[in-house]
């Protein structure tokens, strides 16, 4: 086993923990850090991958802008919510039968994918990869609505991220 490779299957298993720990914990706050520690472990790939670039957007994006404008937003919210509710959904199981097929599932399509075990072609050394992918992005006919929609996303999170910390008016009719 290579180096590169036991970095790669650490990073993998670390992704996976941290989402998984994301999605399993009460507090918010604590759910928003793993959040982080998964993000930067895909940044973490990404790297592995010489995708200097796109390592970077990853941790100004969505590791500098969205996980910290979701740990404000959780942090300016009143009070403790997770008094509030069950620490764990009634429909908990059927979500973790629903997961394991997904993933079985998964498993058995890549199985029969018959370029598994091909390797992609190198890249040309001497090709400015960032200056094509600045020009793929603003290009009508390449990815100029996806950039679109990313910036519409991140609109969509800070709205969101008012609204919850907006604090609610105290309804008089429901205080009878």
């Amino acid at each position: 086993m290579t180096v590169e490779q036991a970095v790669f299957l650490f990073t993998s298993f670390l992704i996976l923990f941290s989402g998984f720990m994301m999605v399993t914990r009460q507090n918010l706050v604590h759910a928003a850090l793993y959040l982080v520690v998964a993000l930067f472990g895909v940044a973490v790939i990404f790297v592995l991958l010489e995708a200097g670039f796109l390592a970077v957007v990853q941790v100004l994006v969505y590791i500098g802008a969205i996980a910290i404008l979701m740990i404000f937003a959780v942090m300016l919210t009143r009070g403790d919510v997770s008094q509030e509710q069950e620490p764990v959904n009634a429909n908990f199981g059927w979500a973790l039968l629903l997961a394991a097929l997904f993933c079985f599932g998964l498993i058995v399509l890549i199985g029969q994918w018959p370029a598994i075990d091909s390797q992609a072609p190198a890249l040309d050394p001497e090709a400015d990869t960032v200056l094509d992918l600045g020009a793929a992005l603003v290009s009508p006919d390449a990815y100029v609505i996806p950039f679109e929609v990313a910036s519409v996303l991140l609109l969509a999170a800070l709205i969101g991220a008012l609204v919850v910390a907006r604090p609610q008016k105290k309804n008089p009719r429901s205080a009878k």
